[in-house]
């Protein structure tokens, strides 16, 4: 009895005891969390803005473009898209607007810029004020079409024959009726047109084809236009009343057939072929083909017909489209390609070919005594170089710098630091197109002293792409 009494007893106080551990661990759970103070909790919060802010820039450099890289040789350095030439003083009012008006797109940098995006800064500047530089390709050409009537030659087609044909076909669209400083381009054209077939021998034949001539740059004559082309003087020699008769006629009117004009020269050119004339081809545009065609596979289909012609392309006054298609063009075909801006310089262009016709005269009065088998000319260097591509890089170093002095000084859209960087930038650049013009004019005062095949040969090896050993 006792012993059943004292097992009651100590169950209910496990009980108890049980229950109370029950409160205490219930009541545990139950106890407020320990107070965070407002300042921990803007910490943790800064702390994880702070980690969303660096995840988010590190997004954003990682999305950032990375600056394409500056030319790496004349080649690339020629293909780059001409931009403003013309000088802009940073000290004239009117001229500060017109820096104003070409920069307004570049980034404000006076703060915080990257090495990535001071890179690209200066490639947008640098392609507002990208001069129109020769490459290679242009140099050898021109003097491929110098040289032409030399007996070292070995190609057929730059070899002297009994005739020689000199074909102008000139664009006769709308745009060619722009003001040029008191003239219009046709106007100018017309001008160093006539001066040009006046100046060639009496033997030589001359033609005249326009396109573009006809309709208006309306829509609604676009078909008609594109279909026009004529041969407003047939070749032949020069006749002076005839041909000013023929030229007087064109009026700058429609659209750019370019294509159409080149099928139909072919069709001029197809009773004098390549083995008994000499054919020059001369095509004057100021700008890109706007009737649906293809001029580039009309021109290389021209070369390489039975004419055999000498192809050199003019542009007069192209903008980059232009630009771009002209020379694509004068490179299918082997040929020159030079921007002109007024009558005189499309007159010095043709010069060369009056050179050229001057030559064939001599040759053709004495055969049996040939020309002399003459080195290249050092005059060649001096005009293509010397001149012209050194006058570019001065140009456009000079525009750079001086449109970065104003932006910084003036303007104060970029920091010290940006404008050091970006002006080094501009003068090393500049000095590394200087140094390869002069590794090209080494190149050519070597060649100087080779004959004119082994010249050629060498220079394209070393300069352009895809060229024979």
């Amino acid at each position: 009895m006792k012993r059943a009494l004292l097992t009651i007893i100590l169950l209910s106080m496990i009980t108890i005891l049980v229950a109370c551990n029950d409160n205490e661990q219930q009541a545990e759970r139950n106890k407020p969390n320990d107070p965070v103070s407002l300042d921990d909790s803007l910490t943790k919060k800064s702390e994880t803005e702070t980690a969303v802010t660096e995840k988010n820039e590190n997004k954003a450099e990682e999305q950032e473009i990375s600056a394409a890289s500056l030319p790496s040789t004349l080649s690339e350095l020629a293909a780059l898209p001409s931009g403003y030439t013309g000088y802009l003083s940073v000290t004239d009012e009117s001229d500060q607007k017109k820096i104003d008006e070409l920069t307004k797109e570049l980034p404000d940098i006076s703060s915080g810029a990257t090495e990535n995006q001071l890179n690209n800064y200066y490639n947008e500047l640098l392609a507002i004020f990208q001069q129109g530089f020769l490459g290679p390709e242009e140099i050898i050409a021109k003097m491929k079409f110098q040289a032409l009537g030399n007996p070292d030659i070995e190609d057929p087609r730059m070899q002297f024959k009994d005739k020689l044909n000199v074909l102008v076909i000139l664009d006769g669209s709308g745009s060619m009726g722009v003001d040029i400083g008191g003239q219009t381009q046709m106007a100018a054209a017309k001008k160093a047109i006539v001066q040009f077939v006046e100046s060639l021998p009496e033997e030589a034949n001359v033609g005249l084809r326009v396109y573009g001539h006809k309709g208006t740059g309306s829509s609604a004559d676009k078909a008609m236009s594109c279909a026009s082309s004529d041969l407003i003087y047939p070749l032949k020699p020069y006749e002076k009343g005839a041909f000013k008769k023929s030229l007087d006629q064109v009026k700058p009117a429609g659209w750019t057939p370019t294509e159409l004009a080149l099928e139909e020269a072919q069709k001029d050119l197809a009773g004098f072929d390549g083995e008994n004339n000499t054919n020059i081809v001369y095509l004057v545009s100021d700008g890109v083909s706007t009737c649906d065609d293809n001029p580039v596979a009309a021109a290389k289909a021209l070369y390489d017909s039975e004419i055999t012609p000498i192809i050199n392309i003019i542009g007069f006054n192209v903008d980059n489209d232009g630009q771009r298609q002209l020379k694509e063009m004068a490179k299918a075909v082997e040929g020159t390609y030079q921007d002109v801006t007024d009558a005189e310089t499309l007159q010095n262009e043709l010069d060369q070919a009056t050179e050229i016709a001057e030559k064939w005269a001599k040759w053709k009065e004495d055969k049996e005594a040939g020309l002399e088998n003459q080195l290249l000319d050092n005059k060649l260097e001096i005009f293509i170089y010397g001149v012209d591509e050194f006058g570019k890089l001065v140009d456009e170093r000079k525009q750079v710098g001086f449109t970065l002095q104003y932006l910084y000084q003036t303007k104060k859209v970029m920091s010290e630091e940006s404008y050091k960087y970006l002006t080094n930038r501009n003068t090393e650049y500049h000095q590394w197109i200087n140094d390869e013009y002069e590794e090209l004019k080494k190149s050519l005062r070597e060649s100087n002293e080779m004959q004119f095949n082994e010249a050629i040969k060498a220079l394209e090896k070393k300069y352009l792409k895809n060229s024979p050993d």
